[in-house]
């Protein structure tokens, strides 16, 4: 009876903070059905009308599709650079590793205020203006940290005598690292890749201090929407976000198994 209870307040207060973190989010959902002309919970009728309504404002569907194109670069270029330094980190000892490897990992430490403001000195200082790419390069400093801690932890156990055997058998570096290094670790690499995405998708406030009245994404667009407008329109905006944000972290749990990742190897 003892080891019952203390096992069911467990549960409960799992559950109590499921619905704690779940809450905001089934607000937000719930409140883009609603039918009136404001934002209120819970929704007065159900409709489709503010999804629809997106149409009819073409500004959000190109901060959308830039926040998509900025994301997708991001992800791309940040995890074969965060594939490439794990793999440095892990089997090689170089002078100042350490300071490297704190340095990598700094933008999780520092406030993102501070690293926007910093991002933003430093593209005035060498003559960047607000583009794609400033934005693609700033969320690569951001996001190589998520890349490197989740390649670190497929790397942490990895059986190199497989690489070894298949060189002594005549495979080159490349062929190894292609055929053998690359598919043992692929779900650290992958799952690296779409943290990247979903960082660079939902990042507000390093983009905040980097668009301009050209190059705005979907986090600032609604931000900005926000001062003068307060329709469902935000919610409807901020539920696809969420919902595609969603659907990728289902990938990585269901699909890759990150869980393997992090678990111990023997």
């Amino acid at each position: 009876m003892r080891k019952v209870l203390p096992k069911a307040g467990l549960n409960l207060f799992c559950l109590l903070v499921y619905i704690f973190l779940a809450a905001p989010i089934v607000v937000v959902l719930l409140s883009s059905l609603t039918t009136t002309e404001y934002i209120v919970f819970p929704p007065k009728g159900i409709t489709l009308r503010w999804y629809t309504e997106l149409l009819d404002h073409p500004e959000f569907m190109q901060s959308f599709t830039l926040s998509i194109i900025v994301a997708f670069g991001t992800a791309i270029i940040a995890t074969f650079i965060g594939t490439m330094a794990s793999i440095a980190v892990v089997r090689y000892e170089f002078k100042l590793k350490t300071a490297i490897v704190q340095l990598v990992g700094s933008p999780l430490l520092i406030p993102s205020v501070v690293f926007g403001v910093a991002l933003l000195q430093f593209y005035s200082w060498i003559g960047i203006a607000a583009s794609p790419i400033a934005l693609v390069i700033g969320h690569i400093i951001l996001t190589i940290p998520f890349v490197m801690r989740l390649v670190v932890a497929s790397l942490v156990g990895f059986d190199r005598s497989i690489e070894q055997a298949a060189m002594n058998l005549g495979a080159g570096s490349f062929k190894v690292f292609f055929q053998i290094t690359l598919p043992m670790i692929k779900s650290g690499v992958i799952a690296g890749a779409i943290f990247a995405f979903i960082t660079s998708f939902d990042d507000l406030t390093v983009a905040l201090f980097i668009v301009s009245t050209d190059v705005v994404t979907l986090p600032v667009r609604i931000y900005t929407y926000m001062q003068y407008q307060y329709d469902p329109i935000i919610t409807s905006v901020s539920s696809i976000m969420i919902l595609l944000t969603f659907v990728l972290m289902v990938v990585i749990e269901r699909v890759l198994g990150v869980g393997k990742v992090f678990a111990s190897k023997n």
